[in-house]
């Protein structure tokens, strides 16, 4: 197979994480990743979304409001939920091009994503909701086992993946995105998955981690937002990414001014390639992080003159 070079310079880690964190995300179809981002990226981001939640606010009719393509799913005292916020600020475009998080997002899809989904939630505690009273997650999940997965060199990828990173400090009352471990690889009713976690709580796990940290995961695993019982407030902030053959998801295509004024390699990662060949690149489950040695190369589609 020919080797397919990095394209303009947009290098990105390979291995993106160590064999101990490679280990955890084939077992659990999740890692979380401590401090990707350094307090200055983590700060800025965060203003940035506080500015956006400001702006719809402000708003007479919010859900109708638009910020540069930016819509608010869900508008309340205690919760806020945005879509596409790829055009809302550069400290945004930022976030979703991190070489870090494409390098993740790269390493689980095993080759060459495209940008399909920006999104960020800033949450809090309800008030109205009683301390002590039963909580049931919203369990879902983005993609089926087998469907959108695959195994190579022993290692499970998806094919749609998604770095969500908290920008403000998550203990264990502060509401990180919760999921029901090895379900990534289970095709099983989702209804049945969901009770036999309920009968044994070990098996849901909470993110706990310092801002500014990673959940990289992929979307066959089911997930939902843990409960809020502190008094702090949750702001994260979501890139979704995928073959750079598959469609951006409703709502989430780049307009035609903003993406022309990006450089060729990150309209590429914004708005994906109809590539005939894709630049794949795997690794084993022994390769130490960083290599910065492992080509992409041509594969799938058709086989080129070496």
């Amino acid at each position: 197979m020919s080797r397919v070079d990095n394209f303009d310079g947009y290098k990105v880690p390979f291995p993106a994480l160590t064999p101990g964190q490679r280990l955890f995300l084939e077992v659990n179809g999740y890692v979380v990743i401590e401090n990707t981002l350094n307090d200055d990226e983590t700060g800025r981001m965060l203003e940035a979304l506080q500015r956006l939640k400001r702006q719809f606010e402000a708003a007479d009719d919010p859900e109708a409001h638009r910020v540069n393509g930016c819509q608010v799913v869900k508008l309340e005292p205690c919760f806020a939920s945005f879509s596409h916020i790829l055009e809302t600020d550069p400290a945004c475009l930022e976030y979703l091009t991190h070489r870090r998080l494409v390098g993740l997002a790269e390493e689980l899809v095993g080759g060459r994503v495209r940008l399909e989904e920006s999104a960020a939630i800033i949450n809090s505690r309800d008030p109205k909701v009683p301390v002590g009273t039963d909580f049931r997650y919203g369990f879902h999940r983005g993609s089926q086992p087998g469907l959108d997965s695959y195994i190579y060199d022993d290692l499970t990828h998806c094919l749609y993946v998604k770095t969500l990173t908290n920008l403000t400090e998550l203990g264990p009352d502060d509401g990180g995105t919760a999921v029901i471990a090895g379900s990534h690889k289970l095709n099983c009713d989702g209804d049945d998955l969901v009770q036999a976690a309920y009968a044994d709580p070990s098996l849901i796990h909470q993110v706990v981690a310092p801002a500014g940290s990673t959940l990289l995961f992929a979307e066959t695993l089911i997930h939902a937002s843990g409960p809020v019982r502190s008094d702090r407030e949750r702001t994260i902030i979501i890139g979704g990414y995928s073959h750079p053959k598959s469609m951006a998801m409703k709502g989430q295509q780049p307009s035609g001014e903003f993406l022309a004024a990006l450089p060729e390699h990150l309209q590429e990662l914004i708005a994906g390639k109809p590539l005939w060949t894709w630049p794949e690149r795997h690794r084993t489950l022994g390769m130490a992080a960083g290599m910065d040695d492992v080509p992409y190369r041509a594969r799938m589609w058709s086989v080129l003159n070496a």
